[in-house]
């Protein structure tokens, strides 16, 4: 039997915590997980619950709190657990989140189907046949973005998918594309933003002298690198580094990074305002 996720956001006031779960009780639902922030006179809230000898039927959920979203002017989803999400990624020449996607995706540690791998290179096509994934290349060029995105808007539809993880991607989306997927994009950035954004971040760092270098986890919006961040890391580092150790870091620490961000995406637990994440335990 699945669970079901609501979401809820909208502005603050006495009683909202109360009458969602009084909705979830007053139908013989057991809460599994419940949590809520206030930020801004705004309130967030997350709550989990099982099915299990729930009164309402799934399809019909919907339709019986639409009254209590009314009544707090709420925005709001609900999600079913036992509907796995589809997730497509796009990649270019540096593989290793690619991989750690996939390894992550075997072991069963994301619950999701990953119908296809889109590339505008050939690279990953071997990563992806050895894990059975679809790959798909697609290359872009300043004289073909526009055309290319239709191609893999076509694909895209065409199995279903519900988001999109750029696993060191290197591209620029254009916003036709991205009003498709609001806050359906996933972007892994090899730098703690907003430090050292665009290109070589890594050769920003090396000639900065830093002594942190991080990656970033972000939803993708028009504007360059300035998306809702969902989760950042570090790794200090010193003058005897090189260049290429620097980049060894920090590939590491990408893959985590992504790989929480992509978890906490399939489990729910983000909410974006503001150009802002709240991101639920």
């Amino acid at each position: 039997m699945s669970n079901a996720i609501l979401l809820v956001s909208c502005p603050d006031k006495r009683g909202i915590t109360a009458t969602i779960t009084q909705f979830v009780y007053e139908h013989n639902g057991n809460i599994l997980h419940a949590d809520q922030h206030i930020d801004d006179q705004t309130f967030f809230m997350r709550i989990e619950w099982s099915l299990t000898g729930f009164s309402i039927k799934k399809a019909d959920i919907g339709k019986k709190f639409e009254s209590i979203a009314k009544k707090f002017k709420m925005k709001w989803e609900i999600h079913f657990t036992d509907k796995k999400p589809r997730m497509a990624i796009f990649v270019s020449k540096h593989l290793h989140c690619l991989y750690d996607l996939l390894y992550r995706y075997r072991s069963g540690q994301f619950r999701c189907e990953i119908p296809l791998i889109i590339s505008n290179h050939v690279d990953a096509k071997s990563l992806a046949n050895d894990f059975g994934v679809a790959f798909h290349r697609i290359p872009i060029t300043k004289t073909n973005k526009a055309k290319q995105e239709q191609k893999e808007l076509y694909l895209l539809k065409k199995e279903q998918i519900d988001f999109i993880v750029l696993a060191r991607y290197h591209q620029i989306l254009t916003k036709q594309f991205i009003k498709n997927y609001q806050n359906q994009i996933i972007n892994i950035h090899h730098s703690f933003l907003p430090a050292f954004a665009g290109a070589n971040p890594y050769k920003q760092a090396y000639q900065k002298g830093v002594k942190i270098i991080g990656a970033t986890s972000h939803y993708v919006t028009e504007e360059l690198d300035e998306g809702p961040i969902i989760e950042q890391d570090t790794v200090r580092i010193s003058h005897r580094y090189t260049l290429d150790d620097l980049i060894h870091k920090g590939e590491d620490l990408e893959k985590v990074v992504l790989s929480r961000a992509v978890r906490w995406h399939l489990e729910r637990k983000i909410l974006s305002y503001n150009n802002k994440t709240v991101i639920f335990d």
